[in-house]
């Protein structure tokens, strides 16, 4: 038997009891046609474009270059630090819109209900206070949700998608404006509707559609917003805008600018320089001195004073000064630190196993299902959480004294807008004492986490352990729900019950006198959000400048570091998860070792559709509308050597074919490239291989191939404009050998056509009109569609010379490139396609971000195996 089905799965890596059908992994069954009756892995989808990071050095960018000196250089330049500086600022304001209004919403909901519980108590009208608790709630989390329901993309923290898009993936509808405005308003909402979620994370994600957005002038969702602004038309200038908006954003959450810019750079980044750190780090301090500038004045009156860096404060840890035995931590403490950096591991890896099951849960029962169904699983959660909160603070919380050492607390003051003591509440307590339960739930998170971390009086272990059960489940539930929603906050609480949770015990049982109780608040709340979302160095950094603490640099590291490994051993970081659920091609950092077995030719998409240099319209526009490919290769039939091709006269390696000696000259490539070109060959789509072929066994695919070089020396028959293709070609038909000229883009090829670009065959290829950079790159980031193109203005006949808009010198591979080689060229330089091209300059193949996926590299050498 294969193995027990996808619901008995465990949800690790290591313990997962699925078996596999015929020892077929996922990606194979899709190969061959075939599927598992559970699905238990998505695979990455195939319909997920690249971004282009690599420079297209055609003609229309020259004449660009011809005309740049150093005066255009250095405006430009000033231009880029202009634009970082107001992605900045406008990151900070956003932040600072979403807290004003967070807190504005916030303390009506408590001051209302909290004054309606007071007077109920004693007249038992606690079902009253229920009801507009619920009122509150409900409305809010409504109004989310219709915001998600117009861009579905604003949904969840926006992490995910973000570090996708700094990864080189273009995911639809990321960085629009629209995106923008349902995010911001819709995180509002949720968080003032007490769903245990958080700001921080969308936060994140704004920051970086101000980044991809601002520096455009101009909107897609907002026509009318438009200006003429010829700076940074391409996917390189937008992705590194996007890189400094998601910093910003970190920045902006948490006060933390160099966690800001570690973390755009740990989170997906694939091409980074020393140029772009300092922007990026630059956008950050824009963005957080901004928020502090306007947040301290707007709380404290006092404009200028920069008292609160980020939507996130900590508050100082300081021991009383009237404790001389206190001490923040001490080395004995690092033993229970790794400790409970293990628990937090197996936490967070149990998180992201029940979320990752949730997931999946909703993406076949209440996705596929109408809208309202997903507006109504957020009414559900919200109306939960609110009985639970109600109830758990009314009934579950015990009165504990309150202490009397005020000191700490006045610090305390200084950089948080409120006192930690005026968050306490005393729901149904006499005079000096304090309801517990009721004073972690019945605020707002950010208080909570403040009253773990800095509170002198002691918590209820009890409480404790009830806070973080019913939390932890709670926010697992939402996490995933149609509305915009963060997960730092919400992880921080949770570890931070957990931790102060620890010292108790230490103290109370163990009799550790020493241990100060925010400090393991703080190592438990990295502990959990470490296990959760496995980031070490970004992370490490943002909780230093959070604390404004550098001695607890030590214990978080390590912690985190703990957190991540043992997390690992089991699954996959939150993030990654939702990644994988998308299906969106992420690529890693680095390939696995065993996979160096592979080469290139054993990788690479040999279905080449290609065009000629020069190509009908009839032929052009066939291709663009029966593929969906958004790149070509330009090529010309090598018809001048194919005697040359003979079984004496090549070296078969990894079933690629080398030429020993006579190998083309740069002159001779020029001279063979010009004849080419005065024949206007038809380009039409060849499929390499029929169904029939990946089916067979490799020794005959071998006698196929030694047939075809056998053959190859056959003339191959002429092919006219006119002449359709044929589904009867021979083998040495469509493996006819074909020089490497350049590589041209779907959008440009659209441009052409859409412009009129195009000459007659009567005339000469000079008298085609030209198109400058500026006039090619006008439509972008939306250019025209093939499907939207009026045929009846076209003239099939007439002839696009698509040499000028080509890239002549993309970055290739050889054949017999190892797998690391091409993974590592692809990821660093922020590649969109790879021609593989052998010794000759002929085109074998082309590698695309989809042929470099974990699932895809593990079904080829799973087939490189049995072919051994």
């Amino acid at each position: 038997m294969a193995g027990c089905r996808g619901s008995l799965c465990c949800c690790c890596r290591w313990c997962c009891c699925c078996g596999e059908r015929e020892t077929r992994t996922p990606e194979e069954l899709t190969i061959l046609g075939e599927t598992q009756e559970e699905e238990d892995e998505i695979l990455p989808r195939k319909d997920y474009e690249s971004l282009d990071y690599d420079r297209c050095i055609n003609d229309p960018y020259l004449e660009v270059l011809e005309t740049m000196d150093n005066k255009k250089g250095r405006r430009y330049e000033a231009v880029k630090w202009m634009m970082v500086f107001a992605i900045g600022v406008c990151t900070g304001l956003v932040g600072l819109f979403v807290d004003f209004f967070v807190r504005l919403f916030t303390q009506l909901k408590f001051g209302v209900v909290q004054t309606s519980v007071e007077e109920c108590s004693q007249k038992g009208c606690l079902a009253l206070s229920l009801l507009e608790l619920l009122g509150f709630n409900l409305t809010f989390v409504f109004l989310g949700s219709l915001l998600v329901l117009i861009e579905p993309v604003a949904a969840g923290s926006g992490i995910p998608e973000i570090k996708c898009y700094l990864n080189g993936v273009k995911v639809p509808g990321i960085v629009r404006l629209r995106t923008l405005v349902c995010k911001v308003f819709g995180v509002l909402f949720s968080v003032a509707g007490g769903l245990f979620v958080g700001k921080e994370g969308p936060m994140i994600h704004s920051g970086a559609v101000v980044g991809a957005g601002l520096p455009q002038f101009q909107s897609i969702s907002f026509r009318k917003i438009q200006f003429n602004f010829p700076y940074f038309r391409s996917d390189r200038d937008k992705r590194d805008f996007v890189s400094a908006g998601a910093a910003a954003g970190v920045a902006a959450a948490f006060g933390a600018p160099i966690g800001g810019t570690l973390f755009s750079l740990e989170e997906g980044s694939s091409f980074w320089n020393q140029g772009l750190t300092w922007k990026v780090l630059f956008c950050s301090m824009s963005a957080t001195f901004t928020l502090n500038f306007f947040r301290s004045g707007i709380q404290f009156g006092s404009w200028g004073s920069f008292q609160l860096p980020g939507l996130l404060n900590f508050g100082e840890f300081k021991c009383s000064d009237s404790d001389k035995k206190c001490h923040l931590w001490t080395a004995v403490d690092l033993g229970f630190f790794v400790l409970m950096g293990v628990i937090g591991g197996l936490l967070g890896a149990t998180f992201n196993c029940l979320n990752k099951r949730l997931a999946k849960y909703r993406m076949r029962n209440v996705h596929p299902k109408p809208k309202l169904v997903r507006v109504l699983e957020s009414l559900l959660v919200s109306l939960v959480t609110t009985v639970v909160v109600f109830v758990a603070s009314m009934v579950l919380g015990e009165c504990r004294q309150m202490s009397s050492q005020i000191g700490n607390d006045s610090l305390l003051l200084q950089v948080t807008s409120e006192d930690v003591n005026s968050s306490i509440k005393t729901f149904f307590c006499p005079n000096e004492t304090y309801n517990d339960m009721a004073t972690l739930f019945f605020n707002p998170q950010e208080s909570a986490i403040l009253q773990l971390f800095h509170q002198d009086g002691t918590f209820s272990p009890i409480t404790l352990a009830l806070f973080f059960i019913l939390y932890f489940l709670l926010a697992c539930w939402t996490y995933g729900i149609s509305v915009p929603s963060g997960l730092f906050v919400p992880s921080l609480l949770c570890g931070a019950a957990f931790g102060r949770l620890v010292a108790n015990v230490l103290k109370s049982y163990i009799g550790l006198g020493h241990v100060y109780s925010g400090t393991f608040a703080l190592i438990g709340a990295a502990a959990f959000l470490g296990g959760v979302v496995r980031m070490t160095i970004s992370l490490t950094v943002i909780l230093i400048e959070s604390t404004n603490e550098i001695t607890y640099g030590l214990p978080i590291m390590i912690t985190l570091m703990v957190a991540k490994w043992t997390g690992d051993f089991f699954n996959k970081g939150i993030y990654d998860i939702h990644v994988g659920l998308r299906g969106v091609p992420l690529l890693e950092w680095e390939t696995e070792a065993e996979m160096d077995r592979l080469r290139a030719s054993d990788i690479m998409e040999p279905n080449l559709t290609y065009v000629y240099p020069h190509t009908r319209i009839q032929s052009l526009v066939s291709i663009l509308r029966t593929t969906v490919h958004h790149a070509f290769p330009v090529v010309t039939e090598n018809r001048g050597n194919e005697k040359e091709f003979m079984k004496g006269n090549q070296l078969i390696s990894n079933n690629i074919k080398f030429k020993k000696s006579s190998i083309l000259t740069r002159a001779g490539e020029q001279r063979r490239r010009s004849q080419s070109m005065k024949s206007y060959p038809s380009s039409e789509l060849r499929n390499v291989c029929d169904e029939h072929v990946t089916s067979e066994e490799p020794a005959e695919k071998e006698d196929l191939l030694q047939q075809m070089l056998e053959r190859r020396y056959t003339p191959y028959p002429n092919l006219y404009p006119d002449q359709s293709p044929s589904e009867d070609w021979t083998m040495e038909e469509r493996f006819r050998p074909l020089t490497f000229h350049g590589l041209i883009l779907r959008s440009k090829l659209v441009t052409l056509l859409v412009r009129g670009v195009c000459y007659s065959e009567s005339q000469s290829s000079a008298s085609q009109p030209r198109l400058s950079y500026a006039e090619m790159a006008e439509d972008y980031p939306r250019y025209p569609d093939i499907h939207d193109l009026d045929l009846t203005l076209l003239n099939p006949r007439m002839i696009v010379d698509v040499t000028p808009y080509m890239n002549p010198s993309p970055f290739t591979v050889s054949p017999n490139s190892s797998v690391s080689q091409v993974f590592n060229l692809f990821r660093t330089m922020g590649l969109r396609h790879l021609p593989v091209v052998n010794a000759v300059g002929e085109i074998v193949g082309i590698i695309t971000r989809h042929n470099l996926t974990y699932e895809f590299l593990q079904a080829r050498l799973r087939q490189h195996y049995q072919t051994l």
